[in-house]
């Protein structure tokens, strides 16, 4: 059974009993705490919450899902059997709809008569710390197969916590074949506070999730994942090269896949952030097929592939194929002139080690690294743009003793330089929004460009709250870009505006300019400032106290409020006339407003 069948069977079942299919969302999550999207339930999280309705939004109490996840932990592991960094995951979820009995009834019956698998055993939770043992689900697994072996563990293996310091939780049981855990079956009936304390959940929960790899894995009979059909149309692999071959065919099939869909939702290569991440990802590829002695239209090659299989699933993947290679190309030409330089460099400061004898059984003896080679690592860091992972790796295949611990205190120590030379230029900032005056992506280089990007910044308060008005509160900012000619706004939304929706939304924007609203700021505690309705950016680190600016006569009326720190217009007339330019689409999910503002 490909993946494909079994992406669509999954789906297919759970709808048939009564689930509604959602779409996966956005490797880049609507959730503050955390960077990426690490698991199927976290597009859920505020239906278990009791925050959101699942019968409003979806038309039911339980949902089914195909979920794009990304887990940075496991980066430096990739290259063995079992790691990836970017996976799939199959989930069923229920928000009061049902619980252990029907839960535990799906899966039997989806694993067992729908695939056609023996289990080997399942596991539960035997009570810990206060918490009792599942009982229940022990039951409930006997009466379905009397034969079953149910073997029990503490909260180390058999409780889900939440994500962040607190959240829904609670049991759960795993599914094995093979040997392999391929189900996880959580029973959110608690919520834990910050203080650890837990508190049963006013309406219990179902959150569950199945790797496809794995699934793939056991249904197609492969001794690894990456044997599976998810990845022969476009790995590096080979079953006859070295075992550093094969590991390194690997790291480039996981990272190729991980970053086509990172740049598919929308990242871009930077230095900080889920930015960094996917630079490190491009860079590692670059690195491992230099090894491997791979040409650059190879690995685009492989990326059309990747493209080609999973783009029938995930459409974003065929709509944004061009900025994926465009992007993907950039990046190359960026690194690839450094790197052939790098590598040099690195042969010539690190010469291979001599190793007279390996003794069967002993460890071999590593070169202690002094202080002339831990700069000289660092300077391959901070000049070539080298990876940390990749320095450790490369030293480590010579024989050379690398301490990280050391070295990422030199970076930190490096970089707090770096934050000190540049706090001059950082007053040149317009608040929050990260405007800049002269440097940056963002420029205002004298006072006529600092008054249109100052219309332009009003303006895009009040677009945001006119989409708000037109579209539906389900509207959120997810960045905005504003230089001298134009403003651009992302925002989340699941599908394209209309033409008459982007006509209104126009002309909600300049109703309000024409009113010519007083534009004012009110300095809070940040708590306070969040009662009073202001929009934020989810994705920025505010201080204790913010600003709100608002435009309208008080606070409590107003057309647009938001955190924010500036620039903006004395009264909203000043903007001038609002257009719309351009509306089109940034990820799965996430839209995207490119606005102009005329005398």
């Amino acid at each position: 059974m490909s993946s494909e069948e079994l992406r669509k069977k999954f789906l297919a079942f759970f709808q048939k009993n009564g689930h509604a299919i959602v779409p996966s969302s956005s490797l880049v999550p609507d959730d503050p705490s955390v960077l990426l999207t690490t698991a199927g339930m976290q597009q859920f999280k505020k239906y278990f919450t009791g925050e959101l309705n699942a019968e409003k939004s979806f038309g039911k109490k339980s949902t089914v899902s195909v979920q794009k996840c990304f887990r940075t932990s496991d980066i430096e592991e990739v290259g063995d059997e079992r790691h990836l960094t970017f996976f799939e995951m199959l989930g069923n979820f229920s928000f009061g709809g049902y619980f252990k009995k029907e839960a535990i009834q799906f899966a039997y019956n989806f694993v067992v008569k729908e695939l056609g698998l023996k289990i080997d055993y399942v596991t539960v939770f035997a009570g810990e710390a206060g918490v009792p043992a599942d009982e229940e689900s022990e039951k409930i697994w006997k009466s379905l197969d009397s034969k079953i072996t149910v073997k029990k563990f503490g909260r180390a293996d058999n409780f889900w916590g939440p994500t962040g310091s607190e959240g829904p939780c609670g049991p759960t049981t795993e599914i094995y074949v093979n040997g392999i855990e391929i189900w996880n079956i959580v029973f959110n009936q608690y919520y834990q506070q910050s203080d650890k304390k837990l508190e049963p959940l006013p309406t219990p929960g179902i959150d569950t999730g199945m790797g496809l790899e794995r699934l793939a894995m056991v249904v197609q009979g492969k001794k690894n994942i990456f044997e599976t059909d998810l990845f022969q149309s476009f790995a590096f692999l080979s079953t006859v090269g070295s075992e550093d071959i094969v590991r390194r065919g690997r790291i480039i099939a996981d990272h190729l896949r991980a970053l086509t869909f990172l740049l598919a939702d929308g990242v871009r290569p930077s230095n900080k952030g889920v930015g960094y991440i996917l630079r490190r990802l491009l860079r590692r590829s670059f690195i491992q097929a230099k090894k491997l002695s791979l040409q650059q239209e190879s690995s685009e090659g492989k990326i059309k592939k990747i493209i080609e299989q999973y783009g029938e699933f995930y459409t974003e993947l065929k709509r944004e194929k061009e900025k994926i290679l465009d992007e993907f190309r950039i990046e190359a030409e960026k690194f690839n002139s450094t790197l052939d330089k790098g590598l040099k460099e690195f042969d010539r400061r690190f010469p291979g080690m001599q190793v007279q004898t390996i003794i069967p059984g002993k460890s071999i003896e590593f070169f202690k690294v002094g202080q002339k080679v831990g700069e000289d690592a660092f300077d391959l860091y901070q000049t070539y743009g080298f990876p940390i992972e990749d320095i450790k790796e490369l030293l480590e295949e010579r024989f050379y003793k690398f301490d990280e611990s050391e070295f990422r205190k030199k970076i930190d120590a490096e970089f707090k330089k770096h934050q000190e030379v540049s706090r001059a230029g950082a007053e040149k900032k317009f608040g929050g929004h990260g405007l800049l005056l002269d440097t940056g992506e963002i420029k205002a280089k004298d006072e006529v460009e600092l008054k249109k990007v100052t219309r332009l910044h009003t303006a895009t308060h009040l677009l945001q709250s006119a989409l708000r008005q037109v579209l539906g509160n389900e509207v959120k900012q997810m960045g905005s870009d504003i230089t001298a000619e134009r403003t651009r706004f992302d925002f989340t939304f699941a599908r394209k505006l209309t033409p008459e929706e982007i006509k209104k939304t126009e002309a909600v924007v300049n109703e309000a300019i024409e009113k010519d609203l007083p534009v004012a700021f009110k300095e809070m505690p940040k708590d306070e400032a969040m009662k009073t309705g202001a929009l934020f950016f989810f994705k920025a680190k505010y201080a204790d106290r913010v600003k709100v600016y608002y435009m309208g006569h008080s606070i409590a009326t107003a057309f647009s409020k938001e955190f924010c720190g500036g620039p903006h217009v004395d009264h909203t007339l000043e903007v001038g006339k609002f257009k719309i330019a351009k509306e089109e689409a940034v990820s799965s999910g996430v839209r995207r407003i490119r606005g102009v503002v005329e005398p």
